[in-house]
């Protein structure tokens, strides 16, 4: 009785101990973050107001009243207001994000099957993605938004460029997303579907019910690492006379002779896209720490 008294007395202070330097050393690597931060920071703006054109600078890239302006739009200079070109990229980004999810998905599941039917569809699909990630979105753009109207077929030479530049976006990252859906599914291990195969599950099942729940928790970081290199190249879609917010930054800088608008339109490209990155090194350290929980 007195030893285990005296045991669980003895372990205590080591607890206690061990909870507060972890404490200490949890502090001290705040403050020290902190204080970094601030010099960091600190050492911009010094530059900014110390450089012998920062004033130039300044007026040229942070005018506020410029800002101003670009964001509500001036009809009467021509200038477009970005807070109504924001959505533009917004919902190109969330249809091409949903075409890009169904695309991708149909071609990785079409180039890991064995069906000697779909051997001309695996060839073609084997293409695709070599020619869409080797081709620059910069001229798919412009290859889907001239080529499609010359072609003269009615309904489909007929859409707005904007509808062109999702077209375009989709191509593109469809090829990306399905190499990348398709090493999350083949990063499932083989007796996974051996079992799933042996409790009488037919190829589909195993695929939907099996496979697929595994690979997309693993590709889920990555997944999302495109999608924000999605939601800029949005910006791309301008070349077809979209007025998108970057064109509408652009707009406002060669009308104003001021580059605040283009900086206006960096802020809310970043104000979208930085979420999605801090969504996704949340996710790629929560799926590191759950493979190392046993080790």
């Amino acid at each position: 009785m007195s030893l285990d008294t005296d045991a669980s007395s003895s372990d205590a202070p080591n607890l206690f101990g061990s909870r507060r330097s972890r404490l200490f050393v949890g502090r001290r690597g705040l403050a020290a973050s902190s204080i970094s931060t601030v010099l960091l920071v600190g050492a911009i703006v010094l530059i900014l107001f110390v450089a012998p054109g920062g004033a130039v600078f300044r007026y040229y890239f942070f005018n506020l009243h410029d800002m101003r302006i670009a964001w509500d739009g001036h009809a009467s200079q021509g200038i477009s207001a970005l807070s109504r070109s924001l959505f533009t990229n917004v919902w190109m980004f969330l249809v091409s994000e949903v075409l890009v999810l169904f695309f991708g998905l149909t071609i990785a599941w079409t180039r890991i099957s064995r069906t000697p039917v779909l051997f001309p569809v695996r060839m073609l699909v084997t293409v695709y993605t070599d020619v869409f990630r080797g081709v620059p979105l910069l001229i798919v753009v412009y290859l889907v938004g001239d080529g499609l109207p010359a072609l003269r077929l009615g309904f489909i030479s007929n859409q707005s460029p904007s509808i062109y530049g999702v077209v375009a976006l989709t191509l593109t990252y469809s090829a990306y997303v399905s190499e990348v859906l398709r090493a999350g599914i083949n990063s499932v291990p083989h007796g996974q579907l051996l079992a799933a195969r042996s409790l009488g599950l037919s190829p589909t099942s195993t695929m939907r019910r099996v496979v697929l729940p595994q690979a997309v928790r693993t590709v889920i970081p990555p997944l999302l690492n495109d999608f924000v290199s999605l939601q800029k190249d949005t910006a791309l879609v301008s070349v077809l006379g979209v007025i998108e917010i970057a064109n509408a930054g652009q707009i406002s800088a060669s009308t104003l002779f001021n580059g605040s608008g283009l900086v206006a339109a960096a802020l809310f490209f970043l104000a979208l896209t930085i979420p999605m990155t801090r969504l996704t090194d949340h996710l790629i350290e929560r799926d590191r720490s759950r493979r190392l929980a046993g080790s």
